[in-house]
């Protein structure tokens, strides 16, 4: 096959880039240029998986309707000014099925997830809201239990939930329990631009809460030592933010599409390409085989306590010293590193010596897991 030499360490594979590979990387480029269009006349499980059919819908649909300055940056939260103070502001609804799972339950999931989307955005979290979405007949004790979960959640993060709301629907109208939560706190950094040579890292070992949240259900004759990975962030980042002061470029939970999506994201937004070397990527054993067993890649797999960090090159050992002194960072790793090309795509070193895109998932192998 033809090639050309490129620049040392750049390309899909490094020092070349065929040009047959050259091809398909302008391919990808010219089809993530293109406006986003909503093809399907009703909403599918897809359009909610975090992967591509949800950024179409977003920008189709969403985006489209509600175009302003603060929705366009499609962070984690909105930075708001009101009065001099900078306030960042985030909200999420939680449907997990079922809702009580090793390691915890849909109310510790909603308090977690919603601190979480306020702190990777540089913002200290004070106060939720939580509002209920009930099904006729759904037991009273399980209420209990969930709300006593996420009163033990809001404390264990230093916040209060302070207003909500209560709907009852019909019976079979509903899966028992929705909870939608928002969240407000006080910003500090909003973050830097990415750029080449910044470091990336994960906060700890991917894909525990999607494998856990896909073993509960018994559908599966599998059997795992593994719990959901559901944890407060805020004062983990507190610690990468103090440690590494004015070099903390991005902070993204890995949620839906797990720690792939994340990077994806991030390599679109700085349009530079995001570099990933796979034997780094923490992964326990048991989530390892179950995802062989299922045919999944770690890699697209949710967490819900595991945050993916970006810094300047010179404060990566600062940055995972810091992780690693917290318990809840103690199996931190640096992944991989920002290059300039190709730019917007991800590529991963496999474990076997060769290189290949990690693209966007149209839709998600474990739905309703959050």
């Amino acid at each position: 096959m033809t090639e050309r030499d490129t620049v040392p360490g750049r390309g899909t594979v490094p020092g070349r880039v065929t040009i047959r590979e050259e091809q398909v990387l302008e391919r990808i480029e010219r089809a993530r240029s293109r406006k986003a269009r909503l093809r399907e006349d009703a909403i599918t499980l897809a359009h909610g998986s975090g992967g591509k059919a949800t950024h179409t819908l977003i920008e189709a649909v969403f985006r489209e309707a509600f175009d302003n300055p603060h929705l366009d940056r499609l962070d984690d939260s909105a930075h708001l000014t009101v009065n001099g103070t900078r306030l960042a502001f985030t909200t999420d609804s939680y449907v997990v099925s079922p809702l009580f799972f090793p390691g915890g339950d849909i109310g510790d999931l909603a308090v977690n997830g919603t601190v979480n989307d306020l702190a990777v955005s540089g913002a200290t979290p004070l106060h939720l809201s939580a509002g209920f979405i009930l099904e006729e007949g759904f037991p009273v004790a399980d209420l209990r239990r969930i709300t006593e979960s996420m009163s033990r959640a809001a404390e264990a993060a230093g916040v209060d939930i302070v207003t909500g709301d209560t709907k009852v629907v019909e019976r079979g109208k509903a899966d028992g329990c929705y909870i939608n939560t928002a969240g407000v706190g006080l910003a500090h950094a909003a973050g830097a631009e990415v750029r080449p040579g910044d470091a990336v890292l994960v906060t700890g070992p991917i894909g525990e809460h999607g494998v856990t949240i896909m073993l509960a259900r018994g559908e599966l004759d599998i059997e795992a030592d593994l719990a959901s990975d559901t944890a407060p962030l805020n004062c983990l980042l507190a610690e990468v933010r103090d440690a590494c002061p004015g070099t903390v470029r991005r902070m993204r939970d890995a949620t839906r599409g797990g720690v792939a999506t994340v990077l994806n994201e991030l390599a679109s937004d700085a349009g530079a390409a995001v570099v990933v070397d796979e034997s780094a990527v923490p992964v326990r054993p048991a989530v390892r085989g179950a995802c062989e067993l299922l045919g999944i890649d770690p890699m697209y797999v949710a967490c819900e306590g595991r945050a993916v960090i970006v810094v300047a090159p010179e404060a990566a050992d600062a940055a995972l010293a810091a992780l690693r002194r917290h318990p809840l960072g103690a199996d931190a790793a640096v992944i991989g590193h920002v290059r300039d090309d190709p730019p917007g795509l991800v590529l991963l070193k496999t474990v076997f010596g060769g290189t290949r895109i990690v693209d966007l998932l149209v839709g998600d192998p474990l739905p309703r897991i959050c």
